[in-house]
């Protein structure tokens, strides 16, 4: 798997299509990335303890790492120095 944690990828399937966002975590066995503010879901958590409150969580779901592309700033910068 080529993307890392703390990358920055662009959404290219899915209902994220056309996002980008960094990498939080990487799930190597599954091929799947976390990525922040992509593939929200809800969560509904119930209260373990008297103390504790349950409800329901937005949380980011994993995404497989196909859907996803790696952006290479580096690249497009040099690009922009180049043409000027």
């Amino acid at each position: 798997m080529k993307i890392k944690q703390g990358d920055e990828v662009l959404i290219i399937a899915g209902k994220d299509k056309g996002k980008n966002g960094k990498v939080i975590k990487t799930l190597k066995k599954e091929q799947k990335v976390v990525v922040e503010g992509i593939n929200i879901v809800k969560k509904h958590v119930k209260p373990r303890n008297q103390n504790d409150k349950g409800g329901i969580f937005d949380i980011e779901a994993p995404i497989h790492v196909s859907n996803v592309k790696k952006i290479d700033n580096t690249r497009s910068t040099k690009k922009e120095s180049k043409s000027k």
